[in-house]
């Protein structure tokens, strides 16, 4: 009797083992806490859904998919050692991205070092992307430097000729993000930080190539900033008829708008690089929020065909699969992270195999007629592993509605550009 008993163990115990090979494994380190929680937060809903309608279609390659996160709370050093142990100690078959350019950069060099897939959900720095990294690969648009060209886009294609804004008042975070989209609007160097080497010359700038005269830059520091209303006194001083705000968080560009409310700038035109979120408009209210422009990666009336589970997923899909889960729509924040793993799903079911350098090979060997499907569309990449022929959705914050204006003539949904803003 004994001796079944043992026998019985045994085989159990070998069944648990079995089926715990047979798992595919995934980790991430995302910013759960910490300054950059609200997108890491949502970043990790993006990864959890996508993770579970894979597991529900069967898996990838027909093992089900457990997904492996770690809070790193917002801190470069901690996201580092977590990449390090998802690798050495917890033997992921492959890893997702985390989010912001502060965190992606130093994670980079970790992942290279593996020879792991890097998909960056967001990290939009060109100095990211110039280390020569073999399988880095971006699920956005282009770097963060040449954001100006589609916002600047906006203002020479929607705004008739003569009425656009001749004079911007800058104000960035001192951030990886925000300092990499300032360098392109202004026409300076990238540097490697590391070497000091040139990356790019990016002279004249967009502003400038657009006539724009910037009469006042001024960042506030990356951590601890308070001083939104002299900030924003200083900003309507300046008598700027366009405001750039580049910022780190969406509780940033809440902070900004209010203070800009509080003191009565009257600008013809503001962009603001975050602010497509749900949170932007609770925390500053309709009026304010109106007219305000957005660049983003992704809008819900964007009609993105993809794949998931071998089976075709549209955008719509996407967006009734999370409201089905969360209860609320989605915003880019969940959206680039699915994509993400969409990418990754694609890659491993390409590559028939979870070794990461034949994952890596057939995402280099996408073309445009073969490319990796998304709902933020498709993508392929460059050497570098920026995406190739891909614009920003501009959008518009319009009557507490985030709507698409930009580009025009490419999609359905797209609504007039309000211009100029009416106050604040």
């Amino acid at each position: 009797m004994l001796g079944r008993f043992l026998a019985a163990t045994t085989a159990l115990a070998l069944a648990a083992t079995a089926a715990q090979a047979q798992t595919l494994k995934i980790g991430a380190s995302l910013p759960i806490t910490g300054g950059l929680s609200v997108s890491g937060e949502k970043h990790k809903r993006g990864y959890e859904l996508c993770t579970k309608l894979i597991n529900e279609a069967g898996g990838i390659l027909g093992r089900q998919v457990e997904l492996v996160v770690s809070d790193n709370r917002s801190d470069p050093a901690t996201a580092i050692n977590q990449y390090e142990r998802f690798i050495n100690v917890d033997k992921v078959d492959a890893v997702y991205g985390t989010f912001s350019s502060r965190l992606t950069f130093p994670v980079g060099s970790i992942l290279s070092k593996y020879n792991m897939v890097h998909a960056v959900p967001s990290g939009g720095a060109l100095r990211i992307y110039e280390q020569g990294y073999r399988n880095l690969f971006y699920f956005q648009v282009s770097a963060a430097e040449y954001t100006g060209k589609d916002v600047v886009a906006v203002i020479q294609d929607l705004i008739p000729a003569g009425q656009g804004p001749k004079t911007a008042a800058i104000v960035s975070a001192d951030d990886f993000f925000a300092n990499a989209i300032a360098a392109g609007l202004l026409g300076e160097k990238v540097k490697d930080p590391a070497t000091d080497k040139e990356i790019a010359d990016l002279a004249p700038g967009y502003l400038a190539d657009a006539g724009i005269k910037v009469v006042m830059q001024e960042k506030w520091p990356e951590e601890g900033f308070n001083d939104w209303l002299n900030l924003a006194n200083s900003i309507k001083r300046s008598g700027a008829e366009m405001i750039i705000g580049l910022t780190a968080s969406a509780e940033e560009a809440v902070q900004l708008t209010r203070s800009l409310k509080t003191v009565g700038a009257t600008p013809k035109l503001v962009y603001l690089s975050q602010g497509a979120q749900t949170e932007f408009i609770e925390g500053v209210g309709e009026s304010p929020a109106n007219g305000v422009m957005i660049h983003t990666t992704w809008h819900k009336d964007v009609p993105f065909e993809s794949t998931l589970a071998g089976k075709p997923f549209s955008n719509a899909d996407f967006v009734k699969a999370f409201e089905a889960e969360y209860g609320v729509e989605p915003d880019e924040d969940s959206a680039i992270p699915f994509a993400v793993c969409q990418g990754i799903e694609q890659a491993i079911n390409g590559a028939g195999t979870t070794d990461n350098a034949k994952m890596g090979e057939w995402l280099h060997a996408r073309t445009k007629d073969d490319p990796v499907r998304t709902v933020l569309g498709r993508f392929t990449w460059d050497e570098r592993g920026l995406a190739k022929d891909k614009s920003h959705i501009m959008t518009q914050w319009q009557d507490g509605k985030l709507n698409f204006v930009y580009p025009t003539g490419e999609f359905e949904g797209v609504v007039p550009f309000s211009y100029p803003k009416a106050g604040f």
